[in-house]
């Protein structure tokens, strides 16, 4: 039997009710779900795995170690990881906002949206459920890494990974923020941009809902059945009615979204950290003039670019300007095109997760449908001075 939690995707390792939960969390989650008394089971008591055996731990202590060294190596003089332990400080100060903020958003989903909504929504095999899921997209504020805590939330509530996927392509460079970012560095040229973000989104979502139905990738477990007459206004009113308000109903509020906030933290945030430290790897010991004198406008320069997106993307805001510094340099529209999407589409750390949460056939799947739409256009844009 495979340890997958039910109820957060993450394997498991207390046994109860037939399955096996990462965490205490989990299990009562689960009994929520279920109105289960958790008397029925002894082994719910169970403690779950300790707190320095957590990924995130062990990688937030790596970072540690690393800043400690650097800091007693440049007492004896030795400053090679000056530049390291500085770059991974610059771009962490880049996203740490989107990344709280995601994971805020994320525990607000958790607690408040019942997964009947997501269900109705974002776990139907239709077009339709595709455009929600790039609707959603566009709303969201929050970058690529910002927003993969909001994405795994959603899954957990319902959505098929179709919409996972459309979502999490769609909301890094097609939402308000980023879109006015661009519009100030490539002008009317960002409606190419974002438009083309967008069409790749719906186009893959579509591409996974074929693969979907042909059993080739994995299945939402969260998944609920919901009558097709279930009225969402008519829920949320009747929700809102039966509502105390109370100070202690907020304190059960605020402590029930940074619970969620912690749970997506300890599944989101690991892998981001890992991805930061990747990328202040390449920003230090990978030459600047590598990167402008190998973007041309080849082919092999659309696959450099490629290549490298595929390390260094971190957040939609912080690449947005090496993106138009390559088109300013190069005049490359295409390559600056590509550095964008690729980041999103080809990053270790948005395949990993989906890998961990969704399945590794739907995150194999990922760059085999995009990267081919992203070199098409990419090779397209460059044929624009």
């Amino acid at each position: 039997m495979e340890k997958i939690d039910p109820i957060c995707g993450m394997k498991g390792s207390i046994e109860a009710y037939g399955h096996y939960f990462c965490s205490e969390y989990c299990v009562k989650k689960y009994e929520m779900q279920f109105n289960i008394d958790n008397k029925e089971c002894p082994k719910c008591a169970e403690k779950s795995k300790k707190w320095f055996r957590e990924n995130l731990f062990l990688v937030i202590a790596g970072l540690i170690f690393l800043i400690v060294a650097d800091y007693f190596l440049t007492i004896f003089g030795l400053k090679f990881l000056n530049n390291l332990v500085s770059s991974f400080y610059y771009y962490l100060k880049m996203v740490w906002i989107a990344i709280i903020v995601g994971l805020f958003i994320g525990g607000i989903i958790d607690y408040f949206v019942p997964r009947e909504y997501i269900s109705k929504y974002l776990s139907k095999n239709d077009k339709k459920t595709i455009f929600y899921s790039v609707g959603l997209g566009f709303l969201m504020s929050a970058c690529s890494h910002g927003i993969l805590a909001i994405s795994i939330a959603l899954y957990r509530k319902g959505a098929s990974a179709p919409s996972v996927v459309s979502f999490l392509l769609a909301s890094p460079w097609a939402n308000m923020p980023v879109t006015i970012l661009l519009f100030g560095f490539f002008g009317v040229k960002a409606f190419l941009l974002v438009g083309s973000a967008v069409i790749i989104a719906i186009n893959s979502g579509l591409i996974y809902q074929i693969l979907d139905k042909k059993g080739l990738i994995e299945k939402n477990k969260f998944v609920i059945n919901v009558e097709d007459n279930f009225s969402i206004k008519d829920d949320v009113k009747k929700r809102w009615q039966n509502r105390n308000f109370t100070i202690a109903t907020l304190g059960e509020w605020v402590k029930g979204i940074l619970k969620g906030s912690w749970e997506l933290s300890k599944m989101v945030l690991w892998w981001i950290l890992t991805g930061i430290f990747l990328a202040a790897l390449v920003k230090t010991y990978v030459p600047q003039d590598f990167l402008m004198n190998y973007m041309g406008k080849t082919l092999i320069g659309l696959f450099v670019t490629l290549i490298l997106a595929t390390i260094i993307e971190i957040c939609s805001e912080g690449t947005s300007p090496l993106a138009f510094e390559i088109y300013r340099q190069t005049r490359a529209f295409g390559n600056s095109f590509a550095f964008l999407m690729a980041g999103v589409a080809t990053d270790y750390t948005e395949i990993g997760l989906i890998w961990n949460n969704i399945g590794k056939k739907s995150a194999l799947w990922l760059p085999v449908i995009t990267v081919p739409q992203i070199l098409l256009l990419g090779y397209l844009f460059n044929f624009i001075s």
